[in-house]
């Protein structure tokens, strides 16, 4: 998604990348990836800032359907309520398993 020599933005050491209104979080080789939407915006003080974000955990595995790579779904309010899920949900989909 990035050209070469771009750096890519990175948030809490994971890459952070933007589509129009898709944002993708974590690395796609991991077994797993966060998936937000911005659903809505407004204009505030002439930025324009997400007031509803859909955050989707993902399987990254290429054999299953995309229907069901999704393990989690939610939506929320604004940009950094929906970091705050995407990132717990990944750091917990990431961790090791113990028996």
């Amino acid at each position: 998604m990035a050209n070469e020599g771009e750096k890519i933005l990175t948030y809490k050491g994971k890459p952070l990348i933007r589509k129009d209104n898709l944002l993708y979080y974590g690395y796609f080789n991991d077994s797993h990836i966060i998936m937000m939407q911005v659903m809505d915006s407004k204009e505030e003080k002439g930025l324009k800032v997400s007031t509803r974000v859909r955050v989707e955990l993902q399987a990254t595995d290429p054999n299953i359907r995309y229907r069901d790579r999704v393990i989690k779904k939610t939506e929320k309010e604004g940009l950094y309520n929906a970091m705050d899920v995407a990132t717990v949900w990944l750091e917990r989909a990431l961790a090791p398993k113990h028996a």
